[in-house]
């Protein structure tokens, strides 16, 4: 398993770590740009909307044919709703995030509670 702490100025770094570990645990050329998309958008939205003064943690591992992403922040939130199950509205400029990486992974799971917030992410290799 590989783990990164970050914060926001951190994220061209989250991007890099992402990639490099992507490729090692056998992501194909053709799926590293959406991977990529899926992570950096949880890995902003977990260090602007998490706990403003923590950083978040990345983890990434391989599971048989499958890549996990775990991104944690300390922010907690009570969604009404499953997030990221509607698409944006058109000519949205912000709430993507979550509906873009739960399209582009194979699957997505969100637990909120005392630690903070865990979204984890699965993506075929």
């Amino acid at each position: 398993m590989a783990e990164l702490a970050f914060c926001l100025p951190d994220l061209p770094d989250v991007r890099d770590f992402a990639e490099t570990h992507a490729v090692q645990g056998g992501m194909s050329q053709e799926g590293l740009a959406d991977f990529l998309v899926a992570v950096n958008e949880v890995a902003t939205n977990a260090v602007t909307h998490g706990h403003p003064t923590a950083k978040a943690v990345m983890r990434i591992w391989r599971v048989g044919r499958t890549l996990v992403v775990e991104v944690h922040d300390e922010g907690r939130w009570d969604p009404e709703t499953p997030p990221g199950e509607t698409p944006p509205a058109p000519f949205a400029t912000s709430g993507m995030g979550l509906w873009v990486a739960r399209m582009v992974s194979s699957d997505i799971r969100f637990e909120t509670g005392a630690a903070g917030t865990f979204i984890t992410m699965f993506f075929k290799v």
